[in-house]
C-alpha cells in the first residue's frame, strides 16, 4: 500500500506497453552504462593499452566485469550518489565494489558523457525500432480497414460541411498516409543515427591521446572499435562533450509527427462518432458515463488525442535544448532530457497502442451512412448537373448562380421544417437546364470518383512496399486497452 502514497507516472504505470516502460528503466539504462564500460576496457585491451609494467588491462578483468553487468546494487549506488552528488561516479564505485579486480580500469580515460550520451543513443535506437514496428502495425490495420470498406460510399466533408461523396475506405487512406510518412521519418532517423563514441571531456580526445601516448591511429581505432562493439557503424566525427543535441530534436520531431497523425485520426473518429457513422471499439460492459447510462463516448480516441497533444509539445524541449548548448556543453540539458526524451517515447508508445486497438476494432454503420447520403444527395448531384448543362452550351457562371440560389433556398426551408429536399425538382423547372436528363444524372456512377480504385492503388503501390520489412513483426491482433 505504500506505493499508493507516491506519484506514479501514468505513462509507465497505465498507458505505455511493458516493453517501452522497461526500456527506459534504471535497470536498462545502468546496464547499458556497464556494457559500455566493459566494451571500452575490452577495446583498450585489444588495442594494446599498456601500463608501466605491461598490459594495462587483463582478460580476467574483462570476464569479471561481464559477469556483473546486470547485477546492479541500486541501494549502494544511491548511497554513493548522496555522498558524491554525481550519478555516474556513484555507479562507477558501485560497479567497482561488485568487481574489485577491475576497479582501476572502469571508466578509464572516459568522461560521464561516454556512458550517458552513448547509452541514450542506444536507448533511443531501441525505442525507435519499437516505434517503427508499432507504426507499421497501425498502418497495416488501417490499410486493411480501407480495403474492406473501399466501396462503402459516404459523405465527404470540407470545413465539416457536406461535400462530394467519398468512401469510408478512401477516408481511411488519409489516416494511413499520415502514418506512412511517420514510418519513413522514423526509418530515416534510424538510418542516420550516430554513436558518440569516445571523444573526451571537450571532444578533443585528449585523455585517450594521453593513454595511448600520442598514437592517433590507436585513438581513432578505439573510437571506431567501441562504436562497433555497441552495434554502430556511424560515429559522430566531431562533438563537444556531448553529441549534437540537434539529433534529439530531430528524433523528437519524428515522434511529434506520430502524435500529429494520431490526433488527426482520433479527431476524425470523434466527429464521425458524433454522426454515428463510425464507432470505435466498445466493450460489452463498458461504461460511457457515471451519470448518463446511455452514453457511448469515444473515450479511446479522446485519450489518444489528449496524449498526442502532450506528445506534440515535448519536441519543443529538444529544440530549445539544442539551441542553448553553450560552447562545448552546459548541464541544463541533463534534467530536461531525463524527462522529455523518455516521456516522448512512452507517450508515442501509448498512442500507438490506442491507435492499433481502434484501427482493429472500429466499425462503420452502413445504414446510418446511407441515410445521411440520401439526405444530402440532391446537393451532391449539382456538380454533375452543372457539367451536363455546360456540355449543352450553357454558361457555367450563370448555371452556378442558379444552383446556388436554389440550394440556399432549399436549405432554409429544411431548417424551417420542410420534410423533403426538392432541389432537383426546382432545378428541373429552370430553363437553363432544359435538355439535361436528370434521371441519368441521378442514376449515374462516379459520384465517388476513383475512391475505390485509389484505395487499391495506394495499398499496392505505397503501403505494401513500406510494410514489406515488417510483415513478420507487425501486431496483427487488437491490443486490449483498459
Amino acid at each position: 500500500m505504500e506505493s499508493f502514497k507516491l506519484y506514479e507516472d501514468p505513462l509507465s504505470g497505465r498507458y505505455a506497453s511493458p516493453e517501452m516502460a522497461q526500456l527506459w528503466s534504471p535497470q536498462k539504462r545502468v546496464g547499458i552504462w556497464r556494457r559500455i564500460w566493459v566494451a571500452l576496457a575490452e577495446a583498450q585491451m585489444e588495442l594494446g593499452l599498456v601500463g608501466e609494467s605491461g598490459p594495462r588491462i587483463l582478460p580476467e578483468q574483462i570476464f569479471a566485469m561481464k559477469a556483473k553487468v546486470d547485477d546492479i546494487d541500486f541501494a549502494l549506488a544511491e548511497n554513493y550518489e548522496r555522498k558524491f552528488r554525481h550519478d555516474v561516479m556513484a555507479h562507477i564505485h558501485a560497479f567497482g565494489d561488485a568487481v574489485p579486480s577491475a576497479r582501476d580500469i572502469i571508466h578509464l580515460g572516459a568522461t560521464s558523457c561516454t556512458v550517458t550520451d552513448n547509452a541514450e543513443i542506444i536507448l533511443m535506437r531501441e525505442g525507435l525500432l519499437l516505434v517503427a514496428i508499432k507504426v507499421a502495425s497501425v498502418l497495416n490495420a488501417l490499410s486493411g480497414f480501407a480495403s474492406q470498406h473501399k466501396n462503402l460510399t459516404c459523405l465527404g466533408f470540407t470545413h465539416f460541411q457536406p461535400a462530394q461523396l467519398t468512401t469510408m475506405g478512401k477516408r481511411a487512406t488519409l489516416w494511413a498516409q499520415d502514418f506512412l510518412m511517420d514510418l519513413g521519418e522514423i526509418e530515416q532517423r534510424l538510418k542516420t543515427l550516430r554513436f558518440r563514441g569516445i571523444k573526451g571531456t571537450t571532444g578533443t580526445q585528449a585523455s585517450f591521446m594521453a593513454l595511448f601516448q600520442g598514437n592517433q591511429e590507436k585513438v581513432l581505432a578505439l573510437d571506431k572499435l567501441l562504436s562497433q562493439k555497441m552495434g554502430f557503424d556511424l560515429v559522430w566525427p566531431v562533438t563537444g562533450q556531448t553529441y549534437p543535441r540537434k539529433m534529439d530534436s530531430m528524433i523528437l520531431d519524428a515522434l511529434s509527427g506520430i502524435c500529429q497523425s494520431a490526433h488527426r485520426f482520433g479527431s476524425d473518429l470523434r466527429l464521425l462518432s458524433h454522426r454515428q457513422e463510425l464507432d470505435e471499439p466498445f466493450e460489452e460492459s463498458q461504461v460511457g458515463s457515471s451519470a448518463m447510462p446511455y452514453k457511448r463516448n469515444p473515450m479511446r480516441s479522446e485519450r489518444m488525442c489528449g496524449l498526442a497533444r502532450y506528445g506534440m509539445n515535448l519536441s519543443g524541449n529538444a529544440a530549445q535544448t539544442a539551441a542553448v548548448q553553450w560552447l562545448e556543453r552546459t548541464l541544463d540539458d541533463s534534467v530536461n532530457r531525463r524527462l522529455s526524451i523518455p516521456q516522448a517515447f512512452l507517450t508515442v508508445d501509448s498512442i500507438l497502442k490506442l491507435a492499433l486497438n481502434i484501427a482493429k476494432g472500429m466499425k462503420p454503420n452502413p445504414e446510418v451512412i446511407d441515410r445521411e447520403v440520401k439526405k444530402i444527395m440532391p446537393y451532391m448531384l449539382t456538380e454533375n448537373l452543372l457539367m451536363a448543362a455546360v456540355a449543352q452550351g450553357g454558361d457555367r457562371q450563370e448555371l452556378h448562380e442558379i444552383i446556388r440560389v436554389h440550394s440556399h433556398a432549399v436549405t432554409a426551408d429544411l431548417k424551417l421544417g420542410a420534410s423533403k429536399n426538392d432541389l432537383l425538382q426546382r432545378l428541373e423547372k429552370e430553363k437553363a437546364f432544359e435538355g439535361v436528363c436528370f434521371a441519368a444524372i441521378e442514376s449515374g456512377s462516379y459520384l465517388a470518383g476513383r475512391a475505390s480504385d485509389q484505395v487499391d492503388d495506394f495499398i499496392a503501390n505505397e503501403v505494401s512496399l513500406a510494410l514489406a520489412p515488417y510483415q513478420s513483426r507487425v501486431h496483427s491482433h487488437a491490443v486490449v486497452e483498459r
